[in-house]
């Protein structure tokens, strides 16, 4: 099968992905195996093949937002069949003994396992996953549109529930890319007034045009004190600017799973009067669940710049550059056409 892997980590302009032929993968008990048709492009890609997260074995194929139909079920799979429509997220395992996993915390796992980090992901034609931890897609959702909402979209989610926004609050979005211009569809139609900060100006545009009531510069002040906040840029200091933005009581949550270094905060300006911080750890798989039905129900516009398979390095340099407007994706085959897909029970 073609597939890209990460061969040297370093900046994306030294190409640290390599495309090649891979040995195809077959599924082992409880595993299923996928043809992916689209994979979203995810900026922890990107910290992937700069060695920002090293990757965890040699060659690691990248890609944990994908979709594609079961051609193969390993031992013991009931939950899908050939044909069936799935999608493969960022989570692809959990111990399920530990404290954490028990108490129902997952994402908080000691020993968890992530697509396209530990086991090779989604930037190849087949793949193998857990099937437990694959998903059934809405079909109102093209494969296209569905990529974004494994990884940016449930992500997104669980950082604005993170970020304790009250009913018709006022959000504040650092960073305007594929998980914000998801997550800011979410607060609108449950009410909020959302502001949007970045640099792009592209990304400003899209912000207005979806709703936003403000749109600036990434160190801009908003309009209004913010109830809430949530950092998508990986850049830390940003944190002090989203602090001092918000209201009494306010909270900033910050989604990535890497940041750059944080200034030294100013206890009066930035913290006092109870505002907080929140990280946001990966996901539950019941964060996916709950958001793919929302994500069905609001009938999200999910807006995607897609890229041929042979161009994903390109990809990634764009993404690096703030030359994606919305979501970017690899179109593994060439279009959505997939013979003999059900639903999957949906």
């Amino acid at each position: 099968m073609r597939a890209w892997w990460v061969n040297e980590p370093g900046a994306i302009s030294t190409r640290p992905l390599v495309q090649g032929i891979r040995a195809a993968p077959r599924p082992a008990a409880g595993e299923i195996l996928v043809e992916v048709s689209v994979c979203g492009v995810c900026r922890t890609d990107l910290h992937l093949a700069e060695g920002d997260l090293p990757p965890r074995h040699p060659q690691v194929v990248p890609g944990h937002e994908a979709v594609g139909v079961v051609i193969e079920t390993g031992p013991d799979c009931s939950r899908f069949r050939p044909g069936d429509r799935v999608g493969v997220a960022w989570l692809g395992g959990v111990c399920g003994r530990c404290d954490y996993c028990r108490r129902g915390d997952e994402n908080l796992c000691v020993a968890p396992v992530f697509t396209g980090w530990d086991r090779d992901g989604g930037y190849a034609e087949q793949m193998t996953v857990a099937e437990d931890f694959a998903y059934p897609l809405p079909p109102v959702f093209t494969d296209e549109q569905a990529a974004p909402l494994l990884c940016s979209g449930i992500i997104g989610y669980r950082a604005l529930k993170r970020a304790a926004l009250p009913v018709g609050g006022r959000l504040g979005i650092y960073g305007f890319g594929s998980s914000a211009h998801i997550t800011a569809q979410l607060a609108l139609k449950q009410g909020a007034s959302v502001f949007v900060m970045t640099r792009s100006e592209s990304a400003r545009e899209l912000a207005l045009e979806l709703g936003a009531a403000y749109a600036g510069d990434a160190y801009d002040s908003p309009p209004v004190p913010l109830d809430a906040a949530i950092l998508f840029a990986p850049v830390g200091g940003l944190v002090p600017v989203a602090l001092r933005a918000l209201d009494r009581g306010g909270t900033l949550a910050i989604a990535g799973i890497h940041l750059s270094g944080i200034p030294s905060l100013d206890y009066g300006r930035e913290l006092f009067f109870e505002r907080q911080v929140r990280s946001v750890t990966a996901n539950t798989r019941a964060d996916g669940r709950e958001f793919l039905a929302l994500a069905a129900r609001l009938s999200l516009a999910i807006t995607t710049t897609a890229y041929p398979f042979e161009a994903a390095d390109r990809a990634l340099e764009d993404l690096a550059a703030d030359r994606v407007t919305g979501s970017a994706v690899l179109r593994v085959r060439p279009d959505d056409s997939q013979p003999n897909r059900t639903a999957a029970s949906w």
